[in-house]
This record gives structure tokens, C-alpha cells and sequence, in this order.
């Protein structure tokens, strides 16, 4: 990898560093970027509403087309629709034209993106999107170009000037772009009654699906890893199970297997501050009655909740009848990546 010192030398090289400078083009930059959003922002109307009317009685895909730096801004669009609730893909304009179009199929909205509305790779397949009768929006800044006036809808991306010094570099005109595309997607969620579970599937691996995805039942011990005794069973046998188990308490089942009562660690430790004799005690004795509960069915980010609220690190699990079935505690969360 070349180091600064063997990078071919540029005017910009040659001028010293100037820190000034170079804060005051970040800030002159965010002004910019900020004022071509503003009047985006001003131009959206008819053919906004129009084109997102258009993608959701579609029934088709959006498919996203773009060159060079609008390309860049394409995918993250596409990508962007697609887990928000509306599928879509990104194509290429220039693969388009050499077997690539055959990804677009009747029913399907196309959604091209070009500042100058003039790129040679996207006006060369106008004529074949046409024959297949799809619809067309086009994300231009110039809404007399070639692009537009092929296109069903026009969504004005248009910006004063680019952020970049010399007003070449794709800088404001792109932000517009990703912003019109951002503003694209939310309003089709928001039609389509897009919610978070909705959000959580497409994005599985995440944290937010691992909360609103897994259950309880996923996480639980269950069977013999189960520490649970009977309310007439010896303190001895009561302790067995629980430090056998491992897991810092007992469940105490009553002959039909529902939970009457829970016994902890914590509950070891005050009973040998007091210096209680133990030796006769039974479960009944000493355990907690009304032990916080939650479904085998919840989700497990409910249980966390359970036990941020009521300050313990374990909770039962019941199933629809009401009888024991498991036991969850926060390293099983942790572990999950859930808390």
C-alpha cells in the first residue's frame, strides 16, 4: 500500500496544511448539504405522493437504477426499501443493456437516478422499459432531461450548487438523492402498516430481531436441568436440587406441577445470618410465595423487562395451563445478546 510520501504530488500537496481551512470547507460543507435539503423538502408534492402511490399498487418490485455515484446512492436506496417492507433490488444500467434487464419483469416499478438526467447507460434502455411496460419514476435534478421526460413520475432532486470547491464533485446533489430515497421508503412503510416485528424478521441477525424475535421458550432450561422440589420436602433435599442445578434457586411445584413458591441463594444467606437451624425445615417453610412468573410463549426481551422491573436475576416459566415447564435468568439473556 503506497504511503502519503509516494502518492503522486497534487497542487493540494503542495500547499501546507492550513487546519483553518479545512474546518471552515466541513462547516461551509454542512450548510450547503442542509440548504439543498431544505428546498427538497419545498419541491415535494403531486408527484411525491403520485410515485409512492405507484410502488404500492404496483404489486411488483421497486428496481433501482443508477451511474457512478447515483449508483452508489441506488443501492443503499434499494437496500433501504427493501427492509423497510417494499421489495427491491439494484440493477445496473450498463450490465441493463447486456442481459441484466431480463431482471425486470412486467409489474415492476423502476426507479432511475441520475443528477443530470442525461446518463448515456440509463437512456439507452429507456426505450426497452418501455416495451415492457413498466413504470418509471426518475430522480433527477434536471427535469427537462432525457430521463424525465420518458419517466411516468419526476421527483425533483435538483440542488444550487455541490458542496465540493470546485462544484464538480457529486457531494449535495448525492445527499439530496439519499434523502429523497430515505423519504421514499418511509413513507411506504408508513402505508403499508410496516412495525417493528415487521422490521425485526428482515433483519434477523440484528440486535432489535434478537428482541422481537426470540422467546422465551427459546432461551428457558427445561427437564432435568430444572431445579424444582416439593412444598414437603426436606431443607436438605430443597438445597440439593439447587446448587445441583446451578442455577441460584429452587421452584417449589405443588402435585399438580404449577409453582406455589421459589427459594435463592438470597434466601440462603439470610436465613444463615439469623441463624436459623435449618436441619428440620422444609420447602414450605422457608420459600417465597407468588414467584414472578412469565409465559413460555413470551418474548424474552418481556422476561428482561420482568426482571429489570422487580430487581431479580431469575424468573419461572409457565405454559397456557399454568404448570412449570422451565426457568430463564439473565446470563441466558446476556449469553443471547438479548440484554
Amino acid at each position: 500500500m503506497p504511503t502519503p510520501a509516494s502518492l503522486p504530488p497534487t497542487a493540494a500537496a503542495l500547499r501546507p496544511f492550513d487546519r483553518e481551512r479545512a474546518l471552515r470547507l466541513a462547516r461551509d460543507t454542512f450548510d450547503i448539504e442542509a440548504r439543498a435539503l431544505q428546498g427538497l423538502k419545498a419541491r415535494q408534492g403531486e408527484a411525491f405522493a403520485r410515485s409512492v402511490e405507484c410502488i404500492l399498487e404496483s404489486g411488483g418490485r421497486v428496481v433501482v437504477m443508477g451511474m457512478g455515484k447515483s449508483g452508489h446512492v441506488g443501492r443503499k436506496v434499494a437496500a433501504t426499501l427493501a427492509s423497510t417492507g417494499t421489495p427491491a433490488l439494484f440493477v445496473h444500467p450498463a450490465e441493463a443493456s447486456h442481459g441484466d434487464l431480463g431482471m425486470v419483469i412486467p409489474g415492476d416499478v423502476v426507479l432511475a437516478i441520475s443528477n443530470s438526467g442525461e446518463s448515456d447507460e440509463v437512456a439507452a434502455i429507456l426505450p426497452a422499459l418501455k416495451r415492457l411496460g413498466v413504470r418509471l419514476i426518475a430522480m433527477t435534478g434536471n427535469p427537462a432531461s432525457t430521463l424525465a421526460r420518458h419517466a411516468d413520475f419526476v421527483l425533483d432532486s435538483a440542488v444550487d450548487v455541490e458542496a465540493c470547491p470546485l462544484n464538480l464533485a457529486p457531494t449535495a446533489s448525492t445527499t439530496a438523492q439519499m434523502a429523497l430515497g430515505d423519504a421514499l421508503a418511509v413513507a411506504l412503510l408508513d402505508a403499508r402498516g410496516f412495525r417493528e416485528e415487521d422490521f425485526a424478521r428482515s433483519h434477523p441477525g440484528g440486535s432489535l430481531g434478537r428482541k422481537l424475535l426470540m422467546h422465551v421458550r427459546d432461551l428457558m432450561r427445561h427437564g432435568d436441568a430444572l431445579p424444582r422440589v416439593g412444598p414437603d420436602d426436606s431443607f436438605h433435599a430443597m438445597l440439593r436440587e439447587m446448587t445441583g442445578k446451578g442455577l441460584g434457586f429452587a421452584a417449589v411445584v405443588d402435585a399438580a406441577g404449577r409453582p406455589i413458591g421459589i427459594f435463592t441463594d438470597g434466601d440462603l444467606r439470610r436465613l444463615i445470618e439469623k441463624e436459623v437451624d435449618l436441619r428440620g425445615l422444609h420447602a414450605r417453610e422457608v420459600m417465597h410465595r407468588g414467584p414472578r412468573l412469565v409465559r413460555d410463549g413470551d418474548l424474552a426481551v418481556d422476561a428482561a423487562d420482568v426482571m429489570e422491573q422487580f430487581r431479580i436475576t431469575s424468573v419461572l416459566v409457565v405454559d397456557a395451563e399454568g404448570v412449570l415447564v422451565g426457568a430463564l435468568n439473565s446470563n441466558d439473556l446476556m449469553r443471547a445478546k438479548v440484554i
